[in-house]
């Protein structure tokens, strides 16, 4: 503990001039509990503080299946960021439109900047964001909505997964890649070409990837997770579709009236606990089960 005596000692030059109050100077190597001495008139106080041990990101955060994913991380003490054009409470946000190729390198230095020197547990990554429009045949809807679909939905996942694994390499913790895909990943639904490609192609990114991180000893885990029908804002989107642009709809309404869709919650809490499962790395598993 601080000396008042001592430091008035210490607060003299060899005059014997008194050369002002002790000044506090903080050194910060963290928060929260702390310890005050005096040397050569400085109060120093040294504060101690508790490691994040889990750092999450995920894109596609403040609506749908993401954003359930980010309301029930099941780390107590993990620190969530959100990678999306809209915040979310009780998250820190990371503003960005992933359709548009130039924000992905800013989400590439976001992942550098956070990982560096990070000595916690766990890092992982979970790419949620995608979109299902223009819902409507290829070649019948507009080439400019089109064209950031697939940008969305079939490239982002690969550039920013590429960009996580990349910043991993410089840190020891576990970490983990977890892509939110889709049925549509191997089923064929009319009006939804851009969509369907797109989560086959994220599927087939995460097998590889994944294999070839087995090959490097396997300290990034890669999952690629369709949650099902998930009762979410897209459900909503695709049970508005006309029949014209989408001849499915009617088999989605039907899900909703007979209790088939599942809660985003209960969804992502599944989806969490693959990561506590022995999963071959570039797993790519189907949660859908149809109620009977």
């Amino acid at each position: 503990m601080w000396n008042p005596a001592a430091s008035e000692k210490a607060a003299r030059n060899p005059l014997g001039r008194r050369l002002g109050s002790p000044r506090a100077q903080v050194i910060p190597l963290g928060a929260i509990s702390h310890e005050l001495f005096a040397v050569s008139g400085l109060l120093w106080i040294f504060y101690t503080s508790t490691v994040i041990e889990n750092l999450v990101f995920i894109t596609g955060g403040s609506s749908g299946i993401g954003a359930a994913m980010a309301r029930v991380v099941p780390y107590p003490d993990a620190r969530v960021i959100n990678i999306s054009r809209r915040a979310q409470k009780g998250t820190d946000h990371y503003q960005a439109d992933l359709s548009d190729p130039a924000a992905w390198h800013g989400v590439a230095d976001l992942f550098a900047r956070e990982m560096k020197d990070f000595a916690g547990e766990r890092v992982v990554f979970v790419h949620s964001a995608g979109t299902l429009q223009p819902i409507g045949f290829a070649g019948e809807v507009p080439m400019d909505d089109y064209a950031r679909q697939v940008l969305l939905d079939s490239a982002s996942p690969q550039v920013l997964g590429d960009a996580f694994l990349r910043a991993a390499r410089k840190i020891q913790a576990e970490c983990h890649v977890v892509m939110i895909s889709s049925g549509a990943a191997f089923t064929v639904f009319e009006g939804w070409s851009a969509y369907c490609a797109g989560k086959a192609a994220m599927d087939q990114w995460v097998r590889t990837a994944g294999a070839e991180q087995a090959r490097r000893g396997g300290r990034c885990r890669l999952l690629a997770v369709a949650p099902g029908i998930v009762e979410t804002a897209m459900q909503e989107e695709i049970r508005a579709a006309s029949s014209d642009g989408f001849p499915s709809v009617e088999m989605f309404v039907g899900f909703r009236d007979k209790g088939q869709s599942r809660d985003p919650e209960e969804a992502a809490r599944e989806i969490w606990s693959l990561l506590e499962r022995d999963l071959e790395n570039g797993a790519v598993v189907d949660l859908y089960v149809p109620a009977d």
